[in-house]
């Protein structure tokens, strides 16, 4: 055929045979999915029903579908995404046309990607991921009823909303504070946000300008730091120890303008805040006219005494913005948190809230109210005490039993993870202990991303790595320990 002649047009159905390869390969479709009925797909297309069918007919007999009489065609089992049909990942500088925020955006670290399938080739045995929570453990049934009262008795719910938050909800987490956690708030200081980490990016956007300067801990949490950095913050990590943030390292020159702190459960190191620190941090906020964030971000789980009161609790805690979340206690899926705010910051955080997204979904919102204004949150919340409660007794015990001296657990007393130093491995050999725990089954998670790179804050000489064990059973948190054991006999 001449060079200059077009290709021969491909068919309507050759056409959507390719789109469905292409599709299967970037992973868009799994193995074991259900592809749309041809009806469907032929109507969203406005094609015929038979280009359609021929277009499945050709993927059957190329073996990438799976077609059973009665049932849906489904993706064909073994099947995996192609590495080269993945996104382009950029290797030269930021675009630019970005703006700074988007230019100081695109050169932070990616969060590592979600652990693999729990069945399957290169399943985990057992996935140490902290943050997850097991999803046996949601209260389906209540919530369900939740939602359904929600619906019957909001005939306006598919409407826009106030942006501070539902009323409902705002004067149901206001008792439930007061109840839980000591903490003595009026309903219009709270403003609903999505998740606690819009939190943070609304306490970003209105305090922080570029070159500002915003406390961190060292060793803390990632996304908080990279928020303030891509706010254009300069960061300044204060070391943490068994007494929680250092506040004799505080800077004292007037330039910080926030502080983010975790007071009551540190993360990762899982100290509590103590007294005269924390009578320091108040005053040092006071002194330099600057904010405090206290992420309450798992205060819930306590295991051996009552929860530690917040820093928001203080007679004289004018300048802290309390940080809560149900991502620990319900489901990070959801994306419900909140901010109890002193009453002259209230309105300018509705309106950053309103231009941000209006207001969070509203309907998860009425559910989340009924849910504590019943009292099903708080014996929700019991209930997994004692549950995570027992994981963390059989993560001890596997580690003890397993590996004995070879490990150092820290920061056992609360919340969902542990902090496990590896006495036999050096430092230096942290990342090549995740990748052979990866290899044997077991998802393992480095402390080392979690310190500043630009820090001083003092740490071992070993490797260690964050257990969370919240979406672990006992079962699987004592399978898990005994590969990493075997991990070890050969790393170290």
């Amino acid at each position: 055929m001449d060079q200059s002649e077009p290709p021969a047009r491909t068919t309507a159905s050759g056409q959507i045979a390719a789109a469905l390869r292409a599709q299967i390969a970037a992973g868009v479709y799994a193995p074991g999915d259900r592809l749309p009925s041809t009806r469907a797909l032929a109507a969203e297309r406005g094609l015929s029903r038979t280009t359609v069918t021929a277009a499945y007919e050709q993927l059957l007999a190329e073996g990438y579908l799976d077609s059973r009489q009665g049932a849906r065609t489904v993706v064909a089992p073994g099947l995996r995404p192609q590495a080269d049909r993945a996104a382009p990942r950029r290797t030269g500088p930021p675009p630019a046309s970005l703006s700074g925020f988007g230019r100081r955006l695109a050169v932070l670290p990616v969060p590592p990607a979600p652990a693999p399938p729990t069945s399957g080739p290169g399943r985990l045995v057992a996935d140490f991921r902290f943050g997850d929570l097991a999803v046996e453990d949601f209260p389906l049934l209540a919530w369900k009823r939740a939602l359904n009262g929600a619906l019957l008795r909001r005939a306006g719910w598919l409407g826009y909303g106030e942006p501070a938050g539902s009323p409902a909800l705002r004067s149901a987490l206001a008792a439930y504070l007061w109840r839980a956690r000591g903490l003595r708030c009026a309903a219009a200081q709270i403003v609903v946000v999505n998740g606690s980490q819009q939190g943070l990016d609304l306490c970003a956007r209105l305090a922080l300008d570029p070159g500002a300067r915003a406390v961190v801990e060292d060793p803390g949490y990632l996304m908080a730091r990279h928020t303030f950095l891509a706010a254009g913050a300069k960061l300044v990590p204060v070391p943490v120890d068994q007494e929680g943030l250092c506040t004799d390292a505080l800077p004292r020159d007037g330039a910080a303008r926030i502080a983010h702190v975790t007071p009551s459960h540190q993360f990762p190191l899982g100290g509590v805040l103590s007294a005269p620190r924390r009578a320091a941090l108040l005053a040092w906020a006071r002194r330099e006219g600057a904010w405090i964030i206290e992420d309450d971000h798992d205060s819930e789980y306590r295991f051996d005494i009552d929860p530690i009161p917040p820093l928001a609790a203080h007679g004289e805690a004018a300048g802290v913005i309390y940080l809560g979340t149900v991502s620990k206690t319900l489901s990070p899926a959801l994306r419900l948190g909140y901010l109890v705010l002193a009453p002259d910051l209230v309105e300018v955080f509705q309106a950053a809230k309103r231009l941000a997204d209006r207001h969070t979904p509203s309907l998860e919102q009425e559910a989340l109210a009924e849910l504590i204004a019943s009292g099903a949150y708080e014996r929700h919340v019991r209930r997994m005490r004692r549950r995570n409660g027992e994981r963390r007794a059989a993560l001890l015990a596997a580690l003890s039993a397993c590996l004995g001296e070879r490990v150092a657990v820290v920061g056992a007393e609360a919340g969902l993870h542990v902090l496990a130093w590896f006495t036999d491995v050096p430092r230096a050999r942290e990342a090549a202990l995740i990748a052979a725990a990866r290899t044997a089954g077991v998802g393992l998670y480095p402390v080392t991303p979690l310190y500043d790179p630009d820090g001083a804050a003092p740490r071992p000489d070993r490797a260690g790595a964050v257990l969370g064990y919240g979406g672990l059973d006992p079962r699987g948190i004592a399978a898990g320990v005994q590969r990493l054991a075997g991990v070890l006999d050969g790393i170290s």
